[in-house]
């Protein structure tokens, strides 16, 4: 026999814990809070722009933009380049005298991020640290170095630090107000889970057409009696008592 469930069935679960759903929402919010707020340590992000291309002579405008298009294709190796030893160990030395910087050129790779909009010749290079004016030394320190290898690798020439990395106040992450959503539903879900577990696992006999849903039938009806009423009479009312007489 299937079991169906209406929306009024639904809504009187959810009244009747109500107490339950809103107490475990409430613990999911405060979880949130704390966890973001005392055990995920914050971390800051700072971001260099940098523009590389070749100069090209002439006045021919398809040559230009072959060129170009050329520039934007090798940004993918001007990336890998970036994240290779032969610029991050240098980093790692640099921010080791200026920041006390103790972590290794892989360390700095996990921290690098490089991306650049379709057909742009500039690309950006985002570190994330959990100190800002460190986070904006490592990026620096990457574009320069980015910049000096460079030149001897590939022969280029022309490369151009756009916008140099500042150090921001505000941290990227943890992102608080996400996290506490985060609690927040997932609170509500576990209150409501309970809730509906708490009702389907619940096999107390409610009424006549609980048992007829097993289909059993019923034989009959006992009332009970409070035995601290038994006393008290039928309508609850006491039994009279017999006068004493005195001669």
């Amino acid at each position: 026999m299937e079991e169906t469930i209406s929306i009024e069935q639904i809504f009187n679960i959810l009244k009747k814990h109500l107490k339950l759903i809103g107490g475990l929402t409430v613990s999911g919010i405060l979880l949130a809070f704390l966890v973001t707020t005392f055990f995920m340590t914050p971390k800051y992000d700072a971001t260099v722009q940098i523009l590389v291309n070749r100069t090209e002579t002439g006045n021919n405008t398809g040559v230009a933009l072959n060129a170009q298009q050329a520039d934007v294709q090798m940004i993918s190796t001007y990336k890998d380049i970036i994240q290779n030893k032969i610029v991050l160990d240098p980093v790692r030395k640099d921010i080791a005298k200026k920041d006390n910087f103790t972590g290794t050129s892989d360390d700095l790779k996990s921290q690098i991020s490089i991306f650049n909009e379709e057909n742009s010749q500039v690309f950006s290079v985002t570190v994330k640290d959990t100190n800002a004016y460190r986070a904006a030394d490592i990026a620096n320190s990457v574009a320069d170095n980015f910049k000096n290898r460079i030149k001897k690798m590939m022969k280029v020439n022309n490369v151009t630090i756009v916008a140099d990395a500042i150090a921001k106040p505000n941290a990227v992450s943890p992102n608080k107000k996400m996290n506490v959503l985060i609690g927040l539903i997932l609170g509500a879900m576990i209150g409501i889970g309970i809730a509906f577990a708490i009702e389907l696992l619940d096999k107390t006999v409610k009424g006549v057409d609980f048992l007829t849903d097993l289909g059993l039938s019923n034989l009959g009806m006992i009332n009970h009696i409070d035995e601290t009423k038994k006393s008290q009479g039928l309508f609850g009312q006491t039994a009279p008592r017999k006068k004493k007489h005195t001669n």
